[in-house]
């Protein structure tokens, strides 16, 4: 397997390591507050972001195929997907959001296996993107979060 390295804008795609964890859920937390705040209320995105678990991501981005954007000495974006063909996670960094990285990760992923069709759950701020890129809504669904009902849908791609 070759390294997936691209140069989008000075963006270099690489394989995730266990030393990228830390920074990319401040990634994570930094972004959906930042980005989301139009489609969701604070308290939802503090619900959302809220109890990030180092060990478990890091464990789960061992086991699928994960992807991490680096501009400039630091992580700009990451996503993943496992081996069923559930796009589990696509971030940007909310200073390198319309740049391609989104797109140029979800290239990368949606080619890494070879099933007939990838999965995601959408937020509302992302699923203009992915219908952008061919995903259909399945289902919306209410995800509980800390006692709270964050809205997203469940959208289905066939590759």
């Amino acid at each position: 397997m070759d390294n997936y390295s691209n140069h989008i804008n000075n963006i270099q795609i690489r394989q995730y390591t266990p030393a990228d964890c830390a920074e990319i859920a401040q990634l994570f937390v930094e972004t959906v507050h930042a980005v989301c705040k139009k489609d969701y209320p604070p308290e939802q995105l503090d619900a959302w972001t809220g109890h990030v678990d180092l060990e478990r991501w890091n464990r789960s981005f061992l086991e699928h195929n994960t992807l991490i954007a680096v501009a400039d000495g630091r992580i700009v974006g990451f996503g993943d997907i496992d081996a069923s063909g559930y796009l589990d996670r696509l971030y940007v960094h909310k200073d390198y959001q319309r740049q391609g990285i989104a797109t140029a990760l979800c290239d990368r992923l949606e080619r890494m296996h070879t099933f007939s069709t990838v999965t995601t759950h959408a937020s509302i701020t992302a699923r203009l993107f992915f219908e952008n890129r061919g995903y259909q809504v399945v289902k919306p669904q209410l995800v509980e979060r800390d006692g709270l009902y964050l809205r997203n849908f469940v959208m289905r791609k066939i590759i």
